[in-house]
């Protein structure tokens, strides 16, 4: 591998001026350190030396006069544990172009560590608990899926990310492609943060007809910008970007915001076409509570109405909504009318701690959503979409092919994500799976089946089973994970106390119980280097729950 250090590097030890971020008898000398690194010409990526005990650092891309970018990031200082790259590309033809690296001792490791290269691949590590066929990351972190859609046979996942490091920060919608659901393609970042803010969590839709003046067929992103204020906390607003190249590249629209309030967690609009009122309906978290709005154009919205104030579980905050139709296993609706499903994640909240999705089973007339049967949502109770300790921000696809309502799930807790014991990546997302409404008695109850695309493919063993059943997953060192149907108690059981590496948290170890609401006559396993995904009946019941074995599993 052919690399090169190629770098200037001149240090600045002087105190900010008046009205900057601090005043110099405020700090420690070193909180106002700053190196400048002049780039070569060439050499698209400049590789940034992570330590992950290390504080966080400011890296500027200043040219013009201007920044050009600003992102916190943990510069080595005593060790190298792994590389990020700043992308150089955008900037190599600025005049006067600098790198900026502010509040990192001089003597860090990390400015003898600096290398440019044209390399993507340069120090990716080969680490044990990547998975083989879950969608992961190549580098840095990630966790809630957002603005998924399909589109001329391409499923296009983005997701929240960190480009520059394996912790959370730094907000930007990564994006990953798929013909299958099993590999995945890494695209360029899709939004990265401006004036406005970072770029949390929102949807994409396909604007058939140009409703928003983009144009016919163009994809609409919806997503908040989130700015912190120098008061503490900080500004949430909603935005838009729009892609005429089937989604490949965005333009931010020049309008936003788009919608905006005066509320604190004011965020991850989810929006789509409403056949019913010939209009577009947007479903948005705000604190503990769902607002739905209409527009005609996906750029001025009307509040129609605010759905769970007094329903549910509210543990913690409400994110990450989805409001869809979803089919039954017998065809009929579930309550004669409709066959609506309100999906609302919660962190914390969980029926094991920290994050979890719960949902509700209703109908919507376009303006107002109603649950058929409020009872089983009152004093605090909840239906969990997956009842592992790992299933999170669970959203779907925007114009998934057949009418499919696809879903897909973050697979960690915030309970200990950042500190699970992966390094140069952080999460993996669930397998892709198709959501049903299936009936006991008069209840209706939520399943989640995976995905067609897995059949036949050798990832999974389904067990037959005839009453009470153990499975045991286990490896050449010992490591056990148990999988219990009591059907005398119809519970379904996952134990992942001694299945390897637990120490990083202690919420981590956990035995999770899912109710099961008619018996089960199978348990299908899906088993990844990191985790295990089990489903009764096939998608009646679901448990999802990351682990890190001294080896893969086996599912003899």
């Amino acid at each position: 591998m052919n690399t090169m250090k190629c770098f200037f590097l001149m240090t600045v030890l002087t105190a900010l001026p008046l009205g900057g971020v601090c005043e110099a008898q405020t700090v420690t000398p070193q909180a106002c350190e700053q190196s400048i690194v002049t780039p070569q010409t060439s050499g698209r990526y400049l590789w940034l030396p992570i330590e992950e005990k290390a504080p966080e650092g400011k890296v500027l891309v200043i040219a013009d006069g201007k920044t050009l970018t600003e992102q916190n990031v943990r510069m080595a200082r005593e060790q190298v544990d792994y590389y990020v790259a700043l992308d150089l590309q955008p900037y190599l033809k600025k005049n006067g172009m600098k790198v900026c690296v502010q509040n990192v001792p001089t003597g860090s490791i990390c400015f003898k560590k600096l290398v440019q290269n044209d390399d993507a691949d340069y120090a990716l590590k080969e680490e044990p608990f990547r998975p083989a066929y879950h969608h992961t990351p190549q580098r840095g972190w990630m966790n809630d899926p957002n603005g998924m859609f399909y589109l001329n046979g391409v499923w296009h996942l983005f997701y929240q990310y960190n480009p520059y490091g394996s912790m959370w920060g730094n907000m930007h919608w990564g994006h990953s492609t798929s013909t299958d659901l099993i590999h995945w393609q890494h695209e360029p970042v899709a939004l990265a943060p401006d004036a406005w803010g970072t770029m949390f969590s929102g949807s994409c839709v396909v604007d058939k007809e140009g409703t928003a003046g983009f144009g016919k067929g163009a994809v609409v992103a919806m997503y908040t910008a989130s700015r912190p204020t120098p008061f503490g906390g900080d500004v949430q607003a909603q935005c838009l970007a729009y892609s005429t190249d089937g989604g490949k590249t965005f333009t931010k629209y020049e309008g936003n915001p788009v919608l905006t309030a005066e509320d604190k967690d004011f965020r991850d609009p989810n929006m789509f076409w409403n056949e019913d009122i010939k209009a577009w309906n947007l479903i948005l978290a705000v604190g503990q509570e769902m607002r739905i709005y209409s527009s005609p154009d996906l750029k001025t919205w009307k509040e129609e109405s605010r759905f769970g104030a007094e329903l549910g579980c509210h543990g913690g905050v409400w994110e990450c909504p989805d409001l869809i139709q979803v089919p039954t296993e017998n065809g009929k609706s579930s309550n004669g009318k409709s066959s609506w499903v309100l999906l609302c994640n919660i962190n914390p909240g969980g029926p094991f701690g920290g994050s979890a999705t719960q949902y509700f089973v209703g109908d919507f007339d376009g303006h107002t959503f109603t649950v058929d049967d409020a009872s089983r949502y009152t004093n605090g109770k909840a239906l969990w979409m997956d009842y592992g300790k790992d299933h999170y921000a669970t959203v779907s696809w925007s114009n998934a092919p057949e009418g499919r309502k696809t879903v897909i799930a973050w697979m960690s807790n915030w309970e200990y994500a950042n500190d699970v014991p992966t390094q140069q990546f952080r999460s993996a997302n669930s397998i892709a799976r198709d959501l049903f409404l299936y009936q006991v008695d008069k209840e209706f109850f939520l399943g989640s089946r995976p995905a067609k695309e897995y059949d036949g493919k050798g990832l999974d063993n389904t067990y037959k089973v005839k009453g009470a059943t153990t499975i045991t997953l286990t490896n050449a060192e010992g490591d056990t994970f148990i999988i219990t149907y009591d059907q005398k108690a119809m519970t379904l059981t996952c134990d992942r106390t001694k299945c390897g590496d637990t120490s990083f948290s202690d919420k981590f170890p956990a035995v999770t119980v899912a109710p099961v609401h008619r018996k089960l006559t199978s348990i299908r396993v899906f088993i990844d280097n990191c985790s295990v995904e089990v489903f009764g009946n096939n998608g009646e019941v679901v448990l999802t729950n990351l682990v890190f074995p001294k080896s893969k599993l086996n599912q003899n």
